[in-house]
């Protein structure tokens, strides 16, 4: 079946069902989930789908716009309508301590990140109750949205002691890689994993809509004196993750 078809008013349309403009957009919401419009293919320009309708552009614009609202769809002007894209879903053990390159680098994808902050900050109150710092203390922070194949993943905010991390400039792709040059590589970690709507700035650098789903995660890493040498805040985006632990049953 092609769009045209799947939009012929006969199939769906039910008058008194509810306002045209959402009768449509919820059609257009089935024709992404039954694959009829794929992720990242052109929507019909406003005109074609009110002819195949016989509906208003007023009503086509407010169901699209509904659509784009809600982040289902992406308007590029000059270019039209288009189907968003939606990264496939990550697995990620609970069990495993790994940095994000070594993750991705592991699934064959590319990762990538893109700088927000980097550099010696006076700490912020979380970063001196999780490192142990004193408030003279300065703070080595990486602050950095990763890509996995240039999809937008999460932004991840590790903050670290200056004797363990001196210049975080020096950090380029992997903190890990770096750190175990050093002999500073964590060994074990604690993590709290919570449920967020993303805030707005978030969410646009996150290619998202402000309010979608996100995990919230605060993680604790320890070198093998038990020493704390990382506070690592992140959100990541709740439509790419999936956090797996495996559970075994107790002998108590």
């Amino acid at each position: 079946m092609n769009t045209a078809e799947f939009l012929e008013p006969a199939a769906w349309f039910q008058p008194g069902a509810g306002p045209r403009y959402v009768q449509l957009r919820q059609r257009l919401s089935d024709g992404v989930s039954k694959g009829i419009l794929a992720p990242g293919s052109p929507l019909p320009p406003e005109r074609e789908i009110a002819s195949i309708t016989a509906f208003s552009r007023v009503t086509v614009r407010k169901a699209i716009q509904s659509l784009a609202d809600e982040g289902s769809v992406i308007q590029k002007p000059g270019s039209g309508s288009f189907i968003a894209s939606r990264p496939e879903r990550i697995e990620q053990k609970l069990s495993r301590l790994t940095s994000f390159s070594e993750d991705m680098k592991r699934r064959g994808k590319n990762s990538t990140s893109r700088w927000l902050e980097r550099g010696l900050f006076m700490p912020s109150p979380d970063e001196i109750t999780s490192l142990g710092l004193a408030a003279e203390d300065s703070v080595a922070r990486l602050v950095r949205l990763r890509l996995a194949d240039n999809e937008p993943m999460a932004i991840e905010r590790a903050s670290l002691p200056t004797d363990i991390l001196p210049n975080p400039l020096v950090v380029e792709t992997s903190l890990y890689e770096i750190l175990e040059r050093g002999g500073h590589r964590p060994i074990r970690a604690i993590q709290k994993i919570s449920a967020i709507n993303l805030p707005e700035r978030e969410a646009e650098i996150l290619a998202v809509s402000m309010g979608d789903a996100g995990l919230r995660i605060e993680r604790t890493s320890y070198l093998e004196n038990g020493r704390v040498a990382e506070f690592t805040q992140s959100l990541y985006r709740g439509d790419a993750y999936n956090f797996v632990a495996e559970l075994r049953l107790s002998k108590e």
